[in-house]
């Protein structure tokens, strides 16, 4: 179960971290996440389309590996694989896309 705050009522709300599915892991302290509900019940939870994250893990960058369409694997500090152009290195930030689990743009 994951707990949120409503932003205007201040209302704590537990919602099953099974609505999330695989967007889970974007999930960041603070971010403003909408929740549709009905009546009660929750139906749905959107994160926002683009999410900041840190590179903790990938390979280092290959002399000469200029390709515009070749990637090069990379884990995210939430777990998270993706693929990064080969510039993108360990420890820096990076905007991925949260519909697609893609790399979008250096942050």
């Amino acid at each position: 179960m994951l707990i949120f705050m409503d932003t205007e009522s201040y209302e704590q709300t537990q919602i099953s971290a099974e609505l999330l599915g695989d967007r889970r892991p974007f999930l960041q302290d603070g971010m403003t996440i909408v929740v549709e509900f009905y009546e009660e019940e929750a139906l749905n939870a959107t994160v926002p389309q683009k999410v900041t994250c840190k590179i903790v893990e990938t390979e280092p960058v290959v002399k000469g590996q200029t390709a515009a369409n070749s990637f090069k694997p990379a884990v995210l500090d939430n777990g998270v694989k993706v693929m990064v152009p080969p510039f993108v290195g360990q420890d820096e930030m990076i905007v991925v896309n949260t519909e697609t689990m893609e790399y979008s743009e250096r942050a």
